[in-house]
């Protein structure tokens, strides 16, 4: 069953999971601190049917419905549906709806005699802020990349570290006289809808979005990772498939299907993070140089992707492409000449 699900849904049902496990702590917490108020000089004391092991089931309890039903709706739809929405506006219509479900919750446990429906009301506000906080950090994260935002904040990358990358190069063709035919404001609505369709493929292929330069995309992979099954080349083919189902949607809107060229390329590099007010994590050595030369290459010769022989020779491709190697190329800017391939499906 795990098989037929994609990447992107896997990932989202990871953030459920640390959604509940997160929101049912919180539901201790609330639980925990109501007793210590409860037990206070300024207080009259517990009920005398309270106790704490009922209090903290019972807020867990609601942590885990209101997390299973609230968590779904942000992780699969607020956050789907208003992906292009700003963030502030995200928030208040999370909130709002958490709001509702909080309370639905906290009424249904009411009727079942679960508590007091009182106490739970009062609860209303700090579950709205978690929800809040919650949509906040999905947000966050997604700003940053899938893992990218939780390795700045344990600190994975403070002190640099040398890593074995694969790196792709992803550049629109003909991307100026398509500028100049749609306008900026439509050339860039392009570039958006390109942008969320492709990215699906680049998860399906386990690759990283590293940047968005333009009208480029930096692609990454660990090596594990990218040389799993040739994902780092499918993931090229899997983009063109794509944008070939959705031929009829950029035809219609736009008057084109885009298309891309690609280099790939292997090696060490150096990631860290960088930046005092906007930190990021970035990755920096002459295996990014290169793939960059290698992509542009693409135009001389006719090919809309391009590996480097360093990375042929790490992948095992079994009859699946086939490969059309270039002599010794010298790339603009490198002293040292390397062999170029190109890939294409049998």
């Amino acid at each position: 069953m795990l098989t037929k699900i994609n990447r992107r849904t896997l990932q989202k049902l990871q953030q459920l999971l640390i959604i509940v496990i997160s929101w049912m702590v919180v539901g201790v917490i609330i639980a925990v601190f109501e007793d210590l108020v409860l037990h206070t000089r300024k207080s009259l004391g517990p009920a005398p049917d309270y106790s704490l092991l009922a209090s903290v089931i019972l807020n867990a309890s609601i942590g885990f419905a209101a997390a299973l039903i609230g968590g779904s709706l942000l992780v699969f739809y607020v956050n789907e549906k208003y992906n292009d929405k700003p963030y502030g506006y995200t928030l208040l219509i999370v909130a709002g709806c958490f709001i509702c479900i909080i309370l639905l919750v906290n009424e249904v446990l009411s009727l079942l005699s679960f508590g007091d429906p009182h106490r739970f009301l009062k609860n209303g506000l700090a579950w709205a802020i978690v929800v809040s906080i919650t949509q906040l950090m999905l947000q966050i994260n997604s700003k940053f990349g899938q893992g990218i935002f939780w390795d700045i904040i344990r600190g994975k990358y403070n002190t640099p570290r040398e890593e074995s990358r694969i790196f792709m190069f992803l550049d629109l063709n003909s991307s100026t006289t398509i500028a100049e035919s749609l306008g900026d404001k439509k050339y860039h609505e392009l570039l958006k809808d390109i942008f969320i369709d492709i990215t699906n493929p680049i998860l399906e292929n386990r690759g990283e979005i590293y940047q968005y330069v333009g009208d480029e995309v930096v692609i990454a992979w660990r090596y594990e990772d990218g040389l799993s099954n040739n994902k780092c080349i499918n993931c090229f083919f899997d983009i063109k498939a794509q944008l070939l189902r959705l031929k009829t949607k950029y035809i219609e809107k736009y008057g084109l299907l885009p298309s891309f060229k690609a280099g790939i390329h292997c090696g060490r590099v150096i990631a860290g993070e960088v930046g005092i007010i906007k930190r990021d994590i970035t990755y920096s050595g002459d295996v990014l140089n290169t793939t960059s030369r290698i992509q542009n290459m693409c135009k001389e010769f006719n090919q809309e992707m391009l590996v480097s022989t360093e990375l042929l020779k790490e992948l095992h491709l079994t009859g699946d492409y086939i490969a059309k190697i270039f002599g010794a190329i010298k790339l603009r800017g490198k002293e040292k000449e390397m062999e170029l391939v190109a890939l294409t499906p049998v």
